[in-house]
This record gives structure tokens, C-alpha cells and sequence, in this order.
């Protein structure tokens, strides 16, 4: 069973506790950055898995105005993590569909959901991509560890259901 609430201070100690393989370190925010990263605009989630909080990620609404290749009314998904004990498991295939569903719900104005993901990173890509997630074409060149491909989802009712 696949949860996503929101972030709140009884949570920081479990998302603390979540662990990354190191060759993923990179591509993600520590805990703690995450933590303090919430703004009016940056709203922090954490993923439950029966019961259990196993990772956390972003949705950032004003996304399309910091991203050149994002259009305008999109969200964007950043810092998606899931413990390393979840991984290679359909979990975190599972939990990005369930994230769409949840958008379709709670952010329905938003049209579309838009990410980046490293060239160096091939798992997550291929994640993203099975989870309803699709290449743009274009490259993002400004990340700090090199290109990343971008890609969107659609944010639309048929995920309501």
C-alpha cells in the first residue's frame, strides 16, 4: 500500500533515516537539504509504504517560471527518493504512478508535470519512463552534474480513477 502525504515535522526524523546507494547520492537532495527546502511554492511529500515512510520528493508550482523549457501552468517533480532497501523491487514504478494520481487529484489546475533526469542516470530514466513519463527531446545543461533529459507527464483526469 502506497501513500503520499505531506511533509510535516513529525516526519524529519524517518526521512532523515532514509539511505541512498552512494552511486545515487549525486542525483539527489541529502535529507536534510530537502527538509529545508520548503517554500510557498516548494511543497515537500513523503512516501509511505505500508505504513512505513520509505522516501520523499518535491512539487515545485513554480517550476515553469524557473525552467526555460518548462510551459507555463506545469509542475514540477524534483528530488524523488526511495530508500535503497525499495529499490529493484516495481516500488518506485509504483509510486510515480501513484504521484501522478495524486496531482490529478490535488493539482488539477496544473497541466502537465515536468522533471529532469541525468544522462548518468539510466535507472531513474527508465523508472520515469514506465511509470507514464515522456522524453521531451530537449536537454537541461545547467544541472551541477552534468546534462540531464527532460520529460513530462500530462497531469490529466484519466489518473482520477
Amino acid at each position: 500500500m502506497i501513500e503520499i502525504k505531506p511533509f510535516t515535522n513529525r516526519d524529519e526524523n524517518a526521512v532523515k533515516r532514509i539511505i541512498l546507494l552512494k552511486s545515487q547520492v549525486r542525483f539527489a537532495s541529502s535529507a536534510e537539504d530537502f527538509i529545508a527546502s520548503a517554500t510557498e511554492t516548494m511543497h515537500l511529500y513523503v512516501i509511505y509504504y505500508h505504513g512505513e515512510i520509505i522516501g520523499f520528493f518535491k512539487l515545485d508550482i513554480a517550476y515553469s517560471e524557473q525552467m526555460k523549457f518548462c510551459p507555463i501552468n506545469t509542475l514540477g517533480l524534483r528530488t524523488f527518493v526511495i530508500s535503497q532497501h525499495y529499490q529493484g523491487k516495481g516500488i518506485g514504478t509504483a509510486v510515480i504512478k501513484r504521484i501522478l494520481h495524486y496531482t490529478a487529484v490535488h493539482y488539477a489546475r496544473y497541466d502537465a508535470i515536468y522533471l529532469t533526469v541525468n544522462c548518468k542516470n539510466p535507472v531513474a530514466k527508465y523508472c520515469y519512463e514506465k511509470s507514464g513519463f515522456q522524453l521531451t527531446g530537449d536537454l537541461f545543461l545547467e544541472g551541477d552534474f552534468g546534462p540531464q533529459e527532460v520529460m513530462f507527464a500530462y497531469n490529466h483526469h484519466d489518473f482520477k480513477s
